[in-house]
Formats: structure tokens, C-alpha cells, sequence
């Protein structure tokens, strides 16, 4: 290469299902039937409605032009309603509401905003691996707090009081928690808005698993106060089925929100007016919608269970999202070398634990994302690995 890459770039690498997801269709091409139960990108459709204003909006002559950085009115509004009806939070969708494409554009975005070279950003140990590769890459240090099962996978706050807090700018947060499917509280939110004034640190709550086998939506922002410290993001993604449309938002004080988009505003040029109408209709499904995916997400879980019982992992029927969180057998040494070994004697990937920190190395998790059919034969596959 005779470009040398900024330096920024040493400071990540190329995301682990990046490249696992080359590896499976290396794996695919040389003839092998693989089941990824690796991936949370739902199988399930969205709405009809959805689908129909989409094709609609499409078929508009005017619809194909650059659109506002702010979103479409109707858009903001159905974000606003959203919230209103399932967390009780009431948001201005003139100043307090952003759409993204897709939250993991805010997580970028935000970090823009007000991480500055050198300020540290608190990050959940296990978590979202992007979280990280996003504070190196903004120059920020990461600073891993740990989340572990003994505290049934919340963070402890006097541990961290006990610490030197100067340098902290932002704190990462993700209830219901991804990988461990923890729910999370109000009472928790509360806690960590009253941690996040006293250090002025801005909260940062991701939000896209609450409708996911759950029925208690919480927001960070339903707390008292939080909107002077706090901001959430939220997707379309999983909730509503809409991973490969890239629609999601950040919400909080206006303040907040204009900082975001002065980053926002200069990386992108809108969002295609058909997906934000399409995002409207899937913001308005009534909740018998949600229930319907979530039955069929309930008996796949039944089967990941089994295979998780297969394994002999240990596991809490009390988790909540796309996944199953499970504590592999002591006697296995390697988390990494066992999912390994069961994916080239089996072709059924599982993710080791290991990529969302120190703290999951002795964990797996498995997708729900995969049809009954799917689950069923992984099960049969592995119950041949366990009898050899």
C-alpha cells in the first residue's frame, strides 16, 4: 500500500462478524450447509402497512429528492407518539427527537459531539463491541466498567464513586441489556441519572431490544431530570423488523440534539422520503403487532434452550431480546476454541462471549433469529457432537 491509513485506524480492526461472516460464505462456497445463529438480523417481516406505504412513497415523482437532516415532520411525530404510548415520555419532535439512519450512526455521532481527544468514556464490559471501536477511533480513552453475573449484570455504581471521575465524558448504557438479555429498572436509571449530575457526564441509554420477548418498556428518559444529562437511541431494526432499512433516532434535550446534528448534518444527506414514510406506519402497528412477532420468537427460544441445556450451559430464563445468554461448562477451556470446534464439526456458528469484553469470555450466545426449522436441526447436528 503506498497510502499509509491514519493512524486512527490502528487503534480497531475490522468488526468480528465482519469477518466471521467471510469466513461463512468461504465455508459456504467449499460446499458446507452452514446455520449462523450467530447474527441478531431478524428473519421476521414488517408490517404490510409498512411495506405498502414504502412502494407508494417510491412510486411519487417528487419522493426522490434530498430530504431535511431533521426527518419529515410525520416521522418525528410518530417517534413522539411511540414514546408517549409505550415509555411514558413526552418529547418535543420539533427540538428533542433526530431520526438516524440507524443507531449505530448515533453512537458515531454522539461521540463526535462531545468526546474529545483524550476524555474517557465509560464502556459496559460485556457490551456492544462498537461502543469501543467508536471511542478509539474519535481519539477518546475507553474506560471498561464491569458488568458481571454475580451483580446480576448492572454496573456497580459505589465501585465506580470510589474512582477518580475527572477525566469521564460520556457512560454507555444498554437496558435490556445485549448480550445478557438483563432488563434493566427504573430504579437503575434513576440511580445512574443521579450518578451522571453529579460528574457531569453525559448518559447514553441504547434502547433497541425493550418490545423483544418484553413487556415492560423503560426509558432512561422517563426518569426525573434525565433529559439535562441523559440522551437514548433507539431502532426500527429490531423492534419492528427493519435491520437492512437503517432507521433509528436519538432523543433527549434539544441542546443535545443540536450538537448531534451539526455532526449528523455533515455525513449525510438525508434519509430517502419513502423509508421515513414507510417508518411511520411501522411506528403506528398497534401492539397486537408486537405480540405476534414475539410468539414466534417464544417457541424459537424454547429450542435455543434446549440446545443450551445440550451444551450444558447455564442460562436465566428471565433474559429478554433477540438472544440466549449462557455460562459454558468449567471444564471447557476455551470459549473461543468451542465455538470453533462446533462450527467445523457441525457448520452451526455460535458467538463466543469473548467479543463483548473480558467479562463474556466464559459465555455464548445464540440467535433467535433463525427459523424453528433452523433451530431444529442445529439441535440434531449437536446432538450428534455431544454422543461422539
Amino acid at each position: 500500500m503506498i497510502v499509509k491509513p491514519a493512524i486512527r485506524t490502528e487503534s480497531v480492526q475490522e468488526y468480528y462478524f465482519s469477518r466471521k461472516l467471510a469466513q461463512l460464505d468461504r465455508m459456504r462456497k467449499d460446499g458446507a450447509n452452514i446455520i449462523n445463529l450467530g447474527i441478531g438480523s431478524p428473519d421476521q417481516m414488517p408490517s404490510e402497512e409498512t411495506i405498502n406505504a414504502l412502494i407508494a412513497e417510491a412510486k411519487k415523482p417528487g419522493s426522490h429528492g434530498y430530504q431535511s437532516y431533521t426527518g419529515i415532520p410525520a416521522l418525528r411525530k410518530a417517534f413522539a407518539q411511540w414514546y408517549g404510548k409505550y415509555f411514558s415520555v413526552e418529547l418535543d419532535p420539533d427540538g428533542e427527537i433526530l431520526p438516524l439512519l440507524g443507531s449505530k450512526e448515533g453512537i458515531m455521532h454522539i461521540s463526535m459531539a462531545f468526546v474529545n481527544h483524550g476524555d474517557e468514556v465509560l464502556v459496559p464490559d460485556p457490551g456492544y463491541p462498537t461502543y469501543t471501536s467508536v471511542t478509539n477511533l474519535v481519539g477518546g480513552i475507553v474506560r471498561k466498567y464491569d458488568l458481571s453475573e454475580k451483580t446480576g449484570w448492572m454496573p456497580d455504581i459505589e465501585k465506580l464513586e470510589k474512582e477518580d471521575l475527572s477525566k469521564v465524558k460520556l457512560m454507555w448504557i444498554n437496558y435490556p441489556h445485549m448480550p445478557t438479555g438483563t432488563k434493566g429498572s427504573l430504579a437503575l436509571f434513576a440511580m445512574l441519572v443521579r450518578f451522571a449530575r453529579k460528574h457531569s457526564i453525559l448518559l447514553c441509554n441504547d434502547n433497541p431490544y425493550s418490545f423483544i420477548l418484553n413487556k415492560e418498556y423503560i426509558s432512561i428518559l422517563s426518569v426525573e431530570g434525565a433529559k439535562d444529562i441523559a440522551l437514548e437511541l433507539n431502532s426500527l431494526s429490531k423492534s419492528q423488523n427493519m435491520a437492512g432499512w437503517r432507521i433509528g433516532m436519538v432523543a433527549g434535550h434539544r441542546d443535545y440534539i443540536k450538537e448531534v446534528l451539526k455532526v449528523k448534518s455533515n455525513m449525510d444527506s438525508g434519509m430517502f422520503l419513502g423509508l421515513q414514510s414507510a417508518a411511520v406506519e411501522a411506528l403506528n402497528a398497534p401492539e397486537s403487532w408486537y405480540d405476534t412477532v414475539n410468539e414466534t420468537y417464544a417457541k424459537r427460544r424454547k429450542i435455543v434452550e434446549e440446545i443450551m441445556d445440550l451444551l450444558k450451559c447455564r442460562y436465566s430464563r428471565e433474559q429478554v431480546g433477540l438472544f440466549v445468554w449462557g455460562a459454558i461448562p468449567e471444564e471447557i477451556k476455551s470459549c473461543e476454541e468451542y465455538v470453533e470446534n462446533i462450527l467445523q464439526k457441525t457448520h452451526v456458528f455460535i458467538t463466543p462471549g469473548f467479543i463483548f469484553g473480558d467479562n463474556g469470555e466464559r459465555y455464548i450466545r445464540i440467535s433467535l433469529c433463525a427459523t424453528e426449522e433452523k433451530l431444529k436441526e442445529a439441535k440434531e447436528r449437536l446432538v450428534k457432537l455431544v454422543n461422539e
